[in-house]
């Protein structure tokens, strides 16, 4: 009687041990579902992944399997955020890292619902350099003048029509990239301009090689692009380091074979003053020289507003200029830029592709919308500053001219009759 006595005992004492055991299982695993959606946001549980932190690698594998038959089951998951949405997002988010993980790939285990976003790119310019930029131009190493190969001097036929000229600036630009080379894009699909929905599942560059950065006239280029405020109307300060930095720009491009040629071209013409040095100093006031825009004095001026952009304010805002691949490619690594697609092309068939070098594309920049806009891809910058001038001094508000394998027509505007408003390519069917 007495050992069955002392057996009831140890079974009910037993049983209490076990529930107390199981209580405090499910009041781990209650711990363990409220911190994995937080963990998954901050990124703690990423790092502890791949720092090591966990001593047992299958945890998060275990814990998805009980959290997806708890759902299964119908019943809700103790504790957890209250939507449903979230808790499938955070389990697909685990399963991703730990599958990268298997995997050994570094793509941060992010996964959108319905499709994948490629991880945004962070290139960082080569910019030690910068600094030597802000001192006198005449205290800075320049590169030695391009070798020309075949003759500057303009032909008859260039003399006699804009288009020969233009296209003679093209051939000339060596420094023009190569698609697939020393850069690649991704097009993405096409709309209307009147559309609005994102057609572009990534971004528009996938790369660009550090080579290019290195390029004088590229790295003089990129060094004044964050010289100004893109709010149109805002009165810029120009200081003295940044003058040096305009001086140096065009010092370096006037010794390339593309300048050269504009120069003579220009002199022929009657435009441009004989001496290199007068004509260094005009390129620097057409471009540099500030005027007003928006109203305010002193706010804009043709290299901002055809390379940098600015945003308008009045009327509703929206993005005006902003026609240089470079600044797109590195607003677009900063994530200011994001690219929402091409514009189809008037003909049919002629869809642009990773080798297009005219893009008619829409962005939002900072928030705000470019419905439409025009880009020549990979060219250098001393090469779009000739065009641009070229178009101003001898051509009209609309120029049809051939750029190697695009007809484009160049838009530009003058403000004053004396200063480049706006300038950029539009490709003709």
């Amino acid at each position: 009687m007495d050992g069955l006595i002392r057996g009831l005992v140890d079974v009910a004492i037993g049983g209490n041990e076990r529930r107390g055991r199981d209580d405090e299982d499910n009041s781990t695993r209650d711990e363990r579902s409220r911190s994995s959606w937080a963990d998954v946001v901050s990124g703690e549980e990423q790092d502890q992944n791949r720092g090591g932190g966990s001593s047992h690698p299958s945890q998060g594998r275990r814990q998805n399997v009980e959290e997806n038959q708890w759902e299964n089951k119908g019943e809700r998951v103790p504790t957890r955020h209250p939507h449903k949405e979230e808790n499938t997002y955070a389990a697909k988010v685990t399963q991703q890292q730990d599958f990268s993980e298997s995997q050994q790939e570094d793509n941060d285990g992010w996964e959108t619902v319905g499709k994948k976003k490629p991880a945004r790119q962070s290139h960082k310019v080569q910019k030690e350099q910068w600094q030597d930029y802000k001192l006198p131009a005449s205290e800075q190493h320049y590169s030695d003048d391009t070798e020309t190969h075949g003759n500057l001097e303009p032909s008859q036929l260039e003399l006699s029509g804009l288009s020969e000229a233009c296209n003679k600036l093209w051939e000339l630009d060596s420094n023009r990239l190569v698609p697939g080379n020393d850069y690649q894009i991704d097009c993405g699909d096409g709309k209307r301009v009147h559309e609005r929905a994102d057609m572009a599942e990534g971004l528009l560059f996938s790369w660009v090689s550090d080579e290019v950065f290195r390029k004088p006239t590229f790295a003089r280029f990129c060094s004044l692009l964050d010289n100004y405020n893109p709010n149109e109307g805002y009165k810029e300060v120009v200081t003295e380091e940044e003058r040096q930095e305009q001086a140096a720009f065009i010092e370096e491009i006037s010794r390339t074979s593309v300048i050269k040629y504009l120069h003579k071209y220009l002199v022929i013409k009657d435009v441009a003053p004989g001496s290199y040095q007068e004509f260094k100093r005009m390129l620097t006031s057409l471009w540099f020289d500030l005027y007003g825009r928006g109203g305010t004095s002193g706010s804009s001026s043709a290299f901002e507003h055809v390379f940098v952009g600015e945003i308008k304010q009045s009327g509703g805002e929206q993005v005006s200029g902003f026609h240089n691949w470079l600044q797109f490619y590195l607003e677009e690594a900063k994530g200011t830029v994001d690219y929402q697609g091409y514009i189809f092309p008037r003909r049919r068939g002629e869809i642009p592709d990773s080798e297009t070098q005219l893009l008619t594309i829409q962005f939002e920049w900072n928030g705000v919308l470019k419905s439409v806009s025009s880009t020549l891809v990979g060219v250098s910058p001393e090469f779009e500053l000739a065009l641009y001038t070229m178009c101003f001094f001898m051509g009209r508000e609309e120029n049809h001219i051939q750029l190697g394998p695009y007809n484009v027509n160049v838009k530009c505007y003058r403000l004053d009759n004396n200063r480049i408003g706006s300038a950029f390519p539009i490709a003709e069917s």
